[in-house]
Order: C-alpha cells, then structure tokens, then sequence
C-alpha cells in the first residue's frame, strides 16, 4: 500500500510538472543496470520479488502510447492524465494477474482502455478531438469547416465506446487490425466488424456534408 500510494504521489507530480507519464521525468530508483535493455517479463520479474522500484521502467515505456490513447478517447488533457495515473495504479497492484509478463505492455494498455470506455459511459457529455475522417467537404469555406469539424465531434459521440475505440486506433492512431487484437485481445474479425459498423455509422450521420 505504501508503494502504492508513492507511486500514485509521482504520477500526480509528473503530471503537475507538465510531463506526461512516460516521459523522462520518471524517476528510476534502481542501480546502474541498463534498464532499458532489461526485457519486459524481467521487469516484471524484479517488481514481484520486490524491487518495486523497477515499476517507473514499464511507466516510461508504456506512459506515452496509454496517455495518447486515453486522451483521444476520452478528449480532455486532464481526463486522459487521471485515466493513465488509474491504469498504472490499477497495474501495479495486479502486476501478479498478468499472464504473459512479456507481454505487460499490452496487458496495461487493456487496463486503459476498459478505464475509458466505462469512463465515457459514466459521463454524459462526450468530446473527441479528429482530424481525419473520411468524408467530402468544402475545405475551401472556413465557415463549413469548422461546422463539419464540430459535426464529426457529434458524430463521435454517438457510436458506442467500442466503436470509438476501434475507430481511434485503425483510423487516427493507425493500427493494424493485428495490432489491435494484440492490444485488446479481441480476435480480428471483431474489430474489423467494429470499425465497419462505426464508419457506417459516421457516414450516415455526416451524410449531408457529402
């Protein structure tokens, strides 16, 4: 608990300090090893026989690519810092629950995702920044611009969590359906369905800016 707490204590000052979890502001309280070449399963390894400290390495390999995610689904910078300080907090204290140590990576950017998606189902106003979807407009018009930009937003906000995210990561975070899978753990037809039924979704409702 004391760990913990600490943990959670360094991760709220990284973020009052403007780094983003996963930055080189994390501290690594470990010896003079070569940790980034440590292997992912040895970290985790070394964190469960009780040098708790190694914990910091898989925050600064993995802190960027969950704050990335989490900020897109979730559209708000401080949302997105809670969310990552929860998914490491979440981490650390189930770290003995990951079967595929090697693969901790993934198993955390799971704990995130399943944090935004119950996130975005608690809370009643949605906003997701995109800047790429695919849809005809007047480019030309500043005006129709910005009304399209605000009716993708609104567009966004309708598909379920899942759609979203699925959406997110093949068509602005530029996943492969492979790498989704590994991500999720999901199979790839299940995505693939997902991200066809959201850009069917999108496509009917941003059908009048065609």
């Amino acid at each position: 608990m004391e760990r913990e707490a600490a943990l959670r204590q360094e991760l709220e000052d990284t973020t009052r300090s403007g780094e983003r979890p996963g930055s080189p502001g994390i501290r690594t309280r470990t010896s003079d090893e070569p940790l980034a070449e440590l292997p992912d399963g040895d970290v985790v390894a070394r964190v469960l026989d009780g040098d708790t400290a190694h914990f910091a390495v898989l925050v600064k390999r993995y802190g960027d690519v969950i704050y990335r995610h989490a900020e897109r689904m979730v559209g708000r910078p401080d949302e997105a810092a809670d969310l990552v300080q929860a998914t490491f907090v979440r981490g650390f204290r189930d770290l003995r629950r990951c079967r595929q140590p090697d693969r901790v990576g993934g198993w955390l950017f799971r704990i995130a995702a399943n944090l935004c998606k119950d996130h975005l189902k608690s809370r009643r106003r949605r906003d997701v920044r995109i800047e790429d979807v695919e849809v005809v407009a007047d480019q030309t018009d500043p005006a129709r611009g910005a009304e399209l930009r605000g009716a993708i937003r609104s567009a966004l906000d309708r598909l379920t969590p899942e759609q979203r995210e699925a959406f997110l990561l093949k068509h602005e975070e530029g996943y492969s359906y492979e790498e989704m899978a590994e991500l999720l753990g999901q199979p790839v037809p299940a995505l693939k369905m997902r991200v066809h039924r959201a850009r069917a979704e999108l496509q009917s409702l941003l059908e009048k800016y065609r």
